[in-house]
């Protein structure tokens, strides 16, 4: 082939690229991808709801708790036996073995006697018994058929009575051995280390019918009381290591929890898990737990907390104000920037501030620029501004990317021709794969349709060769 023929070939495939490039342009503007920007929808979303800041959000690892006194005990005293003296009175402190009031032995004494006096004639009743079972046998023998039956029932009787005088004395040396214990253990003794409260007299007891004589409360720090459901028990047991968050500042507090207690807690109002029914058997039973801070500086009495399973994570960052998946922040050269609506609902890209990072999590803090209220798109290469901001993923036609997809790279890469999309066929008929060339450089298009549209080499004869040239010469010569 001839320089000439060659240059003409080059020439007619050039013009054949751009008739299809420009045909291609137009279907493209025509079908929309090219259309106003107005009229393309955007999903986006509101600022809160991707807010990743803590501020105290519950998680499924999370549970209320509240600081409270430590552990009270009850003590009981002995309502058989007479109290002699209470030994402490309302707020005194008593360590574990103290005594704290002591039984009238000279009672106790009186009682023991008693006892023993009653195992004494039940005794002697037996032996009696025996006697006159003894001369009833005798007499038995020389007497006639009815009288032999009248002493039958006669020593029946007796030996009834026997058995149950047995039976009685039984029980009172195990009431003998019982006072003997209290004239030895007169007394009642602290079982905790504690501070004293609600100290009755014998005759507020009377009143009232009770057996609880006083309480003592566990010395020490407060404790936290945590409640935790049935569906979430799996993470609470003794031993586990927990954070407990204050709900009145940054504060947290390192702990371990100490107890759990498996009887179910009454619930102070609706079940968060009945979904409104009052059908019992479609509630969820609540439990308590107690937790020991390592340190109790800063909290109160009654103060409301937050207590976490500590899993290891990082407690240094305190989440407040607006924190994001890195995802939805985008660069423009050394600027972040995020899509966000604008006040007339359209989508625009709004630079913003980026604070901390968590590199754990994947997400950032926004120090300015974006308020909660504000609504963000997730970031797509075909997002552009000008374009329709909406809430209803049915209505986009620019679909949210799945996470991951985000390409944050620093050049700014909105239009261009790599963003151009194709929809037609080639001349055999076969569709041209427009996604394919949306993402080719131009001389990629070019070398796709060179070997559409362009020589085929090796796939013609001689014939044919001469035939394209001589077609080449007439048409450069016109």
């Amino acid at each position: 082939m001839t320089t000439k023929k060659r240059i003409c070939t080059v020439i007619i495939v050039l013009v054949i690229v751009c008739t299809v490039c420009v045909g291609g342009f137009f279907v493209w503007k025509k079908t929309g991808k090219g259309g106003s920007k107005s009229s393309q929808k955007v999903y986006v979303q509101k600022v809160s709801s991707l807010n990743t800041a803590s501020d105290f959000k519950l998680s499924n690892r999370s549970f209320l708790g509240v600081v409270e006194a430590q552990e009270s005990v009850d003590v009981k005293y002995d309502s058989s036996k007479t109290v002699a003296e209470i030994l402490v009175k309302n707020g005194d402190s008593v360590k574990k073995g103290d005594k704290l009031l002591t039984y009238d032995v000279e009672a106790i004494n009186l009682q023991l006697e008693q006892a023993k006096l009653e195992v004494e004639r039940l005794q002697n009743e037996i032996a009696s018994n025996k006697s006159q079972i003894a001369e009833l046998e005798k007499e038995k023998k020389n007497a006639d058929q009815d009288a032999a039956v009248s002493y039958t029932t006669q020593i029946l009787s007796l030996q009834s009575d026997n058995a149950k005088n047995e039976y009685d004395i039984k029980a009172k040396n195990v009431e003998i051995k019982k006072l003997e214990a209290s004239t030895k253990n007169a007394y009642v003794t602290a079982s905790i280390d504690g501070t004293v409260k609600n100290v009755k007299t014998v005759d507020k007891l009377q009143q009232d019918g009770g057996d609880v004589i006083m309480q003592i409360t566990e010395e020490g720090d407060y404790r936290i009381k945590g409640r935790f459901n049935e569906q979430n028990s799996k993470d609470i047991m003794q031993g586990v290591s927990v954070i407990v968050k204050s709900r009145l500042d940054d504060s947290t507090w390192k702990g371990e929890i100490t107890s759990v207690d498996t009887s179910p807690q009454k619930n102070s109002g609706d079940d968060i898990y009945s979904f409104g029914s009052s059908d019992e058997m479609s509630q969820s039973s609540n439990y308590a737990f107690y937790v020991k801070p390592e340190s109790f500086d800063g909290l109160m009495l009654g103060q409301h907390v937050l207590i976490e399973i500590d899993n290891g994570q990082d407690t240094s960052i305190n989440k407040t104000g607006i924190w994001l998946y890195s995802d939805f922040i985008c660069k423009d050269g050394k600027k972040n920037y995020v899509w966000a609506k604008n006040e007339d609902g359209k989508i625009e890209k709004r630079y913003v501030e980026i604070g901390q990072k968590d590199e754990e999590n994947g997400d950032c803090e926004i120090k300015s620029g974006l308020e909660k209220g504000d609504y963000i798109a997730y970031p797509d290469k075909s997002i552009e501004e000008g374009m329709t901001a909406t809430t209803n993923e049915a209505d986009v036609s620019v679909p949210p990317n799945d996470l991951g997809t985000n390409d944050n790279s620093d050049a700014d890469t909105e239009g261009g021709d790599e963003d151009i999309a194709f929809d037609g066929s080639n001349e055999d008929g076969m569709a041209i794969d427009e996604d394919m060339l949306a993402s080719m450089t131009d001389e990629e298009i070019e070398e796709y349709f060179n070997k559409l549209y362009g020589e085929e080499e090796n796939a013609e004869n001689a014939d044919g060769e001469n035939a394209d040239a001589a077609d080449a010469d007439a048409a450069f010569a016109e």
